[in-house]
């Protein structure tokens, strides 16, 4: 199973941070976290790498309803959305929620992560 989906853009990294955020808010997600991979590890290990953000993407409401099934699924969460550059274009990917499943015994969970996994993917699709 696939962990994640992509989708190569045109569109500069920051306008692409900036869409990939305003459609996901359109779903129903805020960004918890926003980790800066570029500058931590120039900063860390004074190594150059390319421009790379992780976005902690959070829907309260699903994230209320899969923690009371499962109080350990905080291990798995927010679910993580990656910007970075490949090629002279950026790609903006979204985590496959579907994979929770594969980890959890918990038949209720498959709804809860189809829903996400709707959600995140109508974000990108219109990136």
């Amino acid at each position: 199973m696939k962990y994640g989906y992509s989708k190569t853009t045109n569109l500069s990294f920051e306008q692409a941070i900036e869409k990939i955020t305003d459609e996901l808010k359109k779903e129903g997600f805020g960004i918890l976290t926003e980790i800066d991979v570029q500058e931590t590890l120039k900063k860390k290990l004074n190594l150059d790498f390319k421009k790379y953000k992780i976005l902690g993407a959070c829907n309260p409401p699903i994230a209320h309803k899969a923690l009371q099934l499962e109080e350990e699924l905080g291990l798995l969460l927010p679910c993580n959305v990656i910007v970075y550059e490949k090629n002279g274009k950026n790609v903006v990917s979204v985590f496959n929620p579907m994979i929770m499943t594969q980890l959890l015994d918990k038949k209720e969970m498959v709804s809860i992560a189809e829903e996400v996994k709707a959600k995140l993917l109508a974000a990108l699709e219109r990136v």
